[in-house]
């Protein structure tokens, strides 16, 4: 598989790096998150740009591997899970990942402080499964990002 292995390693850094913040979030209690609006909105830009990022990652991958043209932020995920390096029960779970940062960034819909929250309670995981999958494609140990 081709790939920029620095380009690859500095995104998967920078996602860890933001999900450490996020899990700092995680740890206050919703009372107190949903009232501070620098916790709302710090959460609201570590979700988009580890989005972003992933985003990134997919992109390129697939055109150093020239895998096709993805059509939409869809595509990008399943052409990853059609060449191995990510599982395809995930396609649906990242693709709505991407329209809510899309949501974050065009603000189509008011997303509220609750749904902030609710987020960074309960899908970490989802960016952690990702990284531990590009590692695992790309040889790497997530130890050693």
């Amino acid at each position: 598989m081709e790939f920029d292995k620095n380009k690859i390693d500095q995104k998967l850094v920078f996602m860890n790096t933001c999900l450490n913040k996020l899990r700092k979030l995680q740890s206050i209690n919703k009372d107190e998150f949903i009232d501070d609006f620098t916790k709302v909105d710090s959460a609201k830009y570590l979700l988009q740009v580890s989005i972003e990022a992933m985003l990134d990652i997919s992109s390129h991958l697939i055109a150093r591997n020239r895998w096709g043209k993805p059509k939409d932020n869809k595509d990008h995920f399943q052409i990853l899970a059609d060449n191995g390096v990510i599982d395809i029960k995930d396609v649906a779970v990242y693709f709505n990942m991407a329209k809510f940062r899309n949501r974050i960034v065009h603000m189509y819909f008011n997303i509220s402080d609750e749904m902030i929250y609710d987020i960074v309670q309960n899908n970490i995981v989802d960016f952690e499964r990702f990284i531990g999958c590009i590692a695992n494609t790309l040889g790497n140990s997530t130890a050693d990002l």
